[in-house]
């Protein structure tokens, strides 16, 4: 797998993939969230590609005190090759590189699996309340 920056281009490809790993929720416009990160210089979309299929991705960023990942996803059908694990050490990497001493990340309740595979990679849950109001 090749890791690169998303290009513009590529964004509903991107968001293809995270409509088929289920990250998409309606109140979210994911082609947004993607372009705002392509535009910030604290943030951007990282996307792994096999050829020229796009088969991970993560959005990353930091706001100035963390770092944060969000839209971590894997192909359906790569699933269980280690491309998850690539993908993050990518976003560690972009982080690192920026002087960033903490990723952060949000689990839903409900996603057994994915708390598992951040486990596996080191992550440790924080006894934290995350609250949030929409705007």
């Amino acid at each position: 797998m090749i890791i690169s920056t998303l290009s513009e281009d590529r964004i509903p490809e991107v968001v293809a993939l995270w409509e088929a790993t289920g990250l998409t929720r309606p109140w979210n416009d994911p082609v947004a969230d993607a372009r705002k990160a392509l535009a910030n210089d604290g943030s951007t979309v990282l996307i792994g590609t096999d050829g020229h299929t796009l088969v991970a991705s993560a959005m990353v960023g930091f706001d100035g005190h963390r770092g944060w990942v969000y839209y971590v996803a894997v192909s359906p059908d790569r699933q269980g090759m280690r491309l998850g694990e690539e993908i993050m050490h990518a976003a560690e990497e972009w982080l690192r590189g920026r002087g960033v001493g903490k990723l952060q990340l949000m689990i839903r309740e409900e996603n057994h699996a994915v708390r598992s595979f951040y486990r596996r990679l080191g992550y440790q849950t924080e006894q934290v309340t995350v609250m949030s109001i929409r705007l």
